[in-house]
C-alpha cells in the first residue's frame, strides 16, 4: 500500500488565502497608508508600520516587501473601483461624459483625501513610484481609458484620431483638477465644486471651438508631446 506524500507548506506561511489572511493584510495596508499620510512617505519605513500594526517586520514583509509594494495596492485599489464605478457612465455629449467621469474620480478618491494629500509629493513628482512611473502604468492606464472612451464612445465624437487625443488631454484635465483639490482649502473644498461648474459652463464653446483647424492640430500636437513626456512614447 503506497502512502501519499503531503507537501509540507513553508514554515509559518498559511496554506493559501483565508479570511483571516485578508483582513490581516487589509489593517497592515490601512496602517501603512495612514502612516505615511501624517508623517510622509519618505520618511516613514515599514519598521515603523510593523510597530504601529502591533506586528512583527517578518509579518510585514510577507504581505508588504516594500513600501513600493503600499502604493500599488494603492493604485490597485483606486483605480479599480474607480473603472468599475465608471462602468455607469451614460450614452451623451463628450462634454457630459466627461464631468460624469470627472465627478466620478472626486467621489472615489473622497474617503482617501487624507492620505492622498499627504502622498503628493510622491504622486506628482517621483519618477519611479509617481503617477507616470512605469511600474504604475496598470493603474494609469485604467483612468485613461475612462476619458478616452467618454470621448471616442459620445454621440458627438469628434472623427480619429482626434477623438483619442481630446480623451488623453481631458485625463490631463481631470488630473490638474484633482490636484486642485487636494491643495483646496476652503470648507469641503468649495472651490473645486466651483471649478467644476466653470467648467460645466465652458465646455460647450469648448465643442464649438474644435470645429476650427488650428485648434484641431494644436490638441493634436499638443497630445503628441504629453504622449512622448508622459507616456515614453517615440514621436
Amino acid at each position: 500500500m503506497f502512502m501519499q506524500k503531503v507537501k509540507r507548506r513553508g514554515r509559518g506561511r498559511p496554506p493559501g488565502a483565508t479570511a483571516e489572511g485578508a483582513a490581516t493584510k487589509r489593517r497592515l495596508y490601512e496602517t501603512a497608508i495612514g502612516l505615511m499620510a501624517r508623517k510622509g512617505y519618505e520618511s516613514t519605513t515599514l519598521r515603523d508600520v510593523a510597530k504601529e500594526a502591533g506586528v512583527s517586520a517578518g509579518l510585514l514583509y510577507r504581505y508588504f516587501p516594500s513600501k513600493r509594494a503600499v502604493l500599488v495596492a494603492l493604485y490597485d485599489e483606486l483605480s479599480t473601483d474607480y473603472a468599475s464605478r465608471a462602468l455607469a457612465m451614460p450614452r451623451g455629449k463628450w462634454r457630459d461624459r466627461f464631468l460624469f467621469a470627472l465627478t466620478t474620480s472626486l467621489e472615489v478618491l473622497a474617503p482617501h483625501r487624507t492620505a492622498l494629500e499627504g502622498l503628493i509629493p510622491v504622486l506628482v513628482g517621483d519618477p519611479d513610484e509617481g503617477v507616470f512611473a512605469s511600474r504604475m502604468a496598470f493603474s494609469r492606464e485604467r483612468v485613461q481609458r475612462v476619458f478616452e472612451h467618454a470621448v471616442v464612445e459620445a454621440t458627438d465624437a469628434p472623427a480619429a484620431p482626434l477623438a483619442a487625443a481630446l480623451g488623453r488631454l481631458l485625463y490631463l484635465v481631470h488630473l490638474a483638477v484633482l490636484l486642485w483639490w487636494l491643495l483646496d482649502r476652503t470648507a469641503n473644498q468649495r472651490a473645486t465644486s466651483a471649478l467644476v461648474a466653470l467648467a460645466r459652463q465652458i465646455l460647450p464653446s469648448a465643442t464649438l471651438t474644435l470645429r476650427l483647424s488650428p485648434v484641431r492640430r494644436l490638441l493634436l500636437s499638443g497630445d503628441a508631446l504629453f504622449r512622448e513626456a508622459m507616456l515614453g512614447e517615440a514621436r
